[in-house]
């Protein structure tokens, strides 16, 4: 018998809004859809739905009002907004008077839009599966109530994993999905993956989709530290025992008991620290830095390599058993490169934290600026993505941010011709002719100055130092062409 997706209805009077929600959303729900408030509650009146999308600006009533009305009569129905406005006061009276439990602003992107729907769905699911818990404990004796409290426990426990953020679409939901069915198996879990593609958010995941879940969680990178620093840390140091330490220190170890620890960068560590922490993988046990007595903890081992283990243990470099111990399973997070689907995802999110942090408006990223971010390779990962959209916020003079406020090497990074995309170019590698060599590079600068000046075609002639009616010609050979979205300037 196929499985019943879940009823969702959306509500907008432009029907190009419509159109494009259902388009979203109709592969993983069963979508519902009106023009107005009059006809979402004949709707409501008439099928079982879990979650309502609402515009806010409708004729009649607003979205906020159509919600409060539905959180009265139909409470356990999750509401969501989407709205172009996003003042205080709305906010507030909205969280207060229809009991809203997402915003999505304009302009929204498919996948954050599935994503919140998704959530959402779940939520219902969880608040049916509280309403019944709360029954049986209800009606069962106090054996049964612990149970079901666990249950619910467990169930919560399991969100973790909605903060790690992708698309709908993700190369990341593999991974994901590996992860969520070993977390609550308590054995150590390796995660491999290049610096900044976010091991440590997967780990905190794990932990809190894991019976540790109401225990601490630490995280430590061993890269950088030396064996005496790193051991203190660790296992914890007795007065005396290093220069400066003047009373004794707990270790996270010991802090970490029956909770995680998550150590990243175990490729670094030295074979005197590999040694250590086999010891503490098999057996539990270590040794404070000055102490005589051997410790124990039931600390959940979580590790984090930046490059494959595999070859460090076939060049000598890191202890085969050790390898082994810690690879019960193992977890690849995928580089931002190979995440081409969620660049747009991560930037507007990136450019909502980027915005309450620096106190300045933002609405949105430009369509011909997400082309962009989405060609290049991002050897940074995360962290230059989220740098990259700091810097174009602190530089935006617009409420959205543009292709010009990209920085020059990514924009010399993606052919104008959109045949090829990555990294900026090395010449030295390129096969060819001189001259074919000199035309990639002359290709790319084009590209980028015209992006970067706003395609004003006059003020890239005089920079370039060419005539308007050269430039015009260099465009036409190489046939490059201004975005969609981008009107062409003299």
């Amino acid at each position: 018998m196929a499985e019943t997706l879940p009823t969702i209805l959306v509500v907008d009077d432009e029907p190009h809004s419509v159109a494009a929600m259902r388009m979203a959303l109709e592969d993983d729900f069963n979508v519902l859809q009106a023009a107005d408030a009059a006809q979402a509650w004949q709707l409501m009146e008439d099928h079982w739905v879990q979650v309502i999308v609402s515009d806010q600006r409708m004729p009649g009533k607003t979205g906020i009002e159509l919600l409060t009305e539905v959180r009265d009569r139909w409470p356990d129905t999750v509401r969501i907004i989407v709205t172009g406005y996003t003042e205080t006061g709305d906010m507030i009276q909205a969280i207060n008077d229809a009991g809203i439990y997402q915003f999505i602003t304009k302009p929204w992107h498919p996948d954050q839009l599935v994503m919140a729907v998704k959530n959402a769905t779940r939520l219902f699911e969880l608040a049916r599966d509280h309403e019944r818990m709360s029954l049986e404990m209800k009606y069962l004796g106090t054996a049964a109530s612990a149970r079901t409290d666990e249950r619910r426990r467990l169930l919560q426990a399991g969100l973790g994993f909605d903060k790690v953020l992708r698309g709908a679409n993700s190369s990341l939901n593999a991974t994901i999905a590996q992860a969520r069915h070993f977390a609550s198996f308590d054995v150590p879990v390796l995660i491999t993956g290049e610096p900044g593609t976010g091991k440590t958010d997967l780990a905190r995941a794990i932990h809190y989709g894991s019976l540790r879940a109401d225990r601490p969680f630490y995280e430590l990178n061993c890269a950088g530290l030396g064996d005496e620093a790193l051991a203190a840390e660790l296992f914890g140091a007795r007065r005396g025992s290093l220069p400066g330490v003047t009373q004794s220190r707990t270790g996270l170890l010991q802090k970490a008991d029956r909770g995680t620890i998550f150590l990243n960068g175990v490729d670094a560590l030295s074979p005197v620290m590999q040694m250590a922490l086999l010891r503490i993988v098999t057996e539990g046990a270590f040794q404070p830095l000055g102490a005589h007595e051997v410790l124990t903890t039931t600390a959940r081992i979580v590790a984090g390599s930046h490059c494959d283990l595999r070859d460090r243990v076939a060049e000598g470099r890191f202890r085969t058993d050790l390898y082994y111990a810690l690879q019960v399973t193992e977890l690849t997070m995928p580089p931002l490169r190979n995440r081409g689907t969620d660049v747009a995802l991560l930037a507007e999110a990136f450019l909502r934290e980027a915005a309450t942090e620096h106190g300045k408006v933002a609405r949105g990223i430009a369509p011909d600026a997400i082309v962009f971010l989405e060609a290049y390779d991002w050897p940074g990962n995360l962290p230059e993505l989220r740098n990259e959209i700091t810097r174009m916020l602190i530089l935006a003079q617009d409420v959205t941010l543009g292709a010009d406020l990209i920085s020059r090497h990514i924009l010399q990074s993606r052919d104008p011709q959109g045949e090829g995309h990555g990294a900026m170019p090395d010449f030295t590698q390129l096969d060819g002719t001189l001259k074919d060599r000199v035309e990639i590079m002359e290709m790319r600068i084009l590209g980028e100055t015209l992006t970067r000046l706003k395609w004003n075609k006059s003020r890239a002639a005089a920079e370039l130092g060419l005539s308007r009616v050269g430039l015009r010609a260099k465009l036409d050979r190489y046939g490059i062409e201004p975005h969609a979205s981008i009107a062409e300037e003299d």
